[in-house]
């Protein structure tokens, strides 16, 4: 404990995901299970109902000290930020209104990421259906560390450092891994955030701006919600890639704590995801799960056997083949 950390690779393997043939297997055995593929209706008025929860923050923050500002970001706007961020991954899946009706998830997306502060919601979506697709693919999984960060973030008061840049993590990252051509629809979202920036600076001025922007830095960063980025895929059990967690963080998370029934089932929206571990427990019951998302980050930190680099790889022929 306290030493660098025990890993200097990925876990390599040469199997395929898992996610696949328990999904195959699950189907066969309980074909009502297609059921819960249906979009959900609740979320776009959880969306809703977020989005004005920080419009009336910003107003109410605009007088307030810097000091509160910051503490306030912190405790109760980075759990808001934090959720909405989760909402617009469930509408990267088409949650929200069906596969039938993309052009409405998206700007549904867009407009949960208002308060976010900075343009996110497109680029998540393009680069998210590729972890899906690809899981722990070496060049296409953006959520795997980079091995710059495997080989440098190897101590506690690195992988600390690690978790409050996050944020930066995860916008950079895949800039470097897997660059994509800009799409109309990110150039319209930053269009549209930015718009919105504007105006609550017009309206109340620099406070509420700052407030948004480290609501998601901070709730991005070393926040107890943030233990899901972590505890979603880093290994902490040799021959396990992806972990849930069941608490009661769920309910403020649209449910990415069932990340093991997620990844079997994306087009199932969140709020359905406990129902597939009710109807299929033999499938999900024995596997390794996380009790809290805070030990996971305090364990990610001072256990050497977790880094960065406590992640499973896997080649793709489309990587081989250079895309």
């Amino acid at each position: 404990m306290g030493n660098s950390a025990s890993r200097n690779d990925f876990e390599w393997v040469y199997t395929d995901q898992p996610h696949t043939q328990r999904r195959k297997e699950i189907l066969a055995k309980y074909p009502a299970i297609k059921a819960l593929m249906r979009p959900d209706p609740r979320l776009k008025w959880a969306v809703l109902a977020l989005v004005l929860v920080q419009l009336l923050a910003c107003w109410l923050v605009r007088g307030l000290a810097w000091r509160w500002l910051l503490f306030w970001a912190y405790a109760f706007g980075g759990c808001v930020n934090h959720s909405l961020t989760l909402a617009i991954h469930d509408i990267s899946h088409n949650a929200a209104f069906g596969t039938g009706c993309a052009a409405r998830n998206r700007w549904l997306a867009v407009f949960a990421n208002l308060p976010v502060g900075v343009p996110y919601a497109a680029s998540f979506k393009k680069y998210h259906v590729d972890h899906h697709r690809y899981l722990g693919g070496d060049g296409l999984d953006v959520d795997v560390p980079t091995r710059l960060e495997g080989w440098f973030f190897c101590t506690p008061a690195r992988k600390l450092l690690w978790l409050v840049l996050q944020p930066f993590f995860y916008s950079l990252r895949p800039l470097c891994v897997h660059p994509k051509a800009v799409t109309r629809m990110e150039v319209l979202n930053t269009l549209v955030q930015l718009a919105a920036d504007l105006a609550i600076f017009a309206l109340w001025g620099l406070k509420p701006v700052v407030y948004l922007l480290a609501s998601s830095f901070l709730g991005l960063g070393l926040h107890p919600i943030s233990g899901h980025f972590v505890a979603e895929h880093y290994m902490f059990l040799k021959g396990h890639e992806t972990y849930s967690y069941y608490g009661p963080l769920n309910w403020i998370t649209f449910n990415v704590g069932y990340h093991v029934e997620h990844h079997d089932f994306p087009s199932i929206p969140g709020y359905n995801l406990p129902l597939v571990r009710k109807i299929a427990p033999e499938y999900y019951d024995h596997l390794p799960q996380h009790h809290s998302w805070v030990k996971v980050l305090w364990d990610f930190v001072f256990e050497d056997s977790l880094g960065p680099y406590a992640r499973v790889k896997r080649v793709y022929r489309l990587a081989k083949d250079g895309l």
